[in-house]
């Protein structure tokens, strides 16, 4: 899939869109979801034009990958979540429900999350 330049993210980036900035540097943007799903919800995004996780793992340089990932602690540290426990979420695909074609981790915390997902069979 190719990287579509208009999508909601790289708008962000842009600057052409608005957002609650958390934490940046140059190799990623950090900011409150604008629908949130847990008390506390980030989203770390890189800066470079990465379409899912797959594509990011492949194709991100290292310093791109070791920078990112720490933006990621970053920001659940400025979130306040490193304490008490946070979530780190990765949607990748349409199978995933990834929203936005553009790599992103969501940070939640705030509260007790409960289990990942139902057991099978459940």
């Amino acid at each position: 899939m190719a990287y579509d330049r208009t999508n909601i993210f790289a708008r962000i980036l842009r600057g052409e869109l608005p957002a609650k900035k958390i934490y940046e540097d140059e190799y990623a943007l950090a900011f409150h979801d604008i629908r949130p799903l847990a008390p506390v919800h980030g989203l770390v995004i890189p800066k470079g034009e990465y379409v899912s996780f797959h594509d990011f793992a492949a194709k991100a340089a290292p310093a791109e990958l070791a920078g990112f990932f720490r933006a990621v602690g970053k920001a659940a540290k400025l979130l306040g979540v490193t304490d008490d426990g946070f979530r780190l979420l990765v949607n990748n695909g349409a199978d995933a429900h990834q929203e936005v074609p553009h790599f992103h981790v969501h940070i939640f915390g705030g509260k007790s999350l409960g289990p990942m997902l139902p057991r099978s069979g459940d």
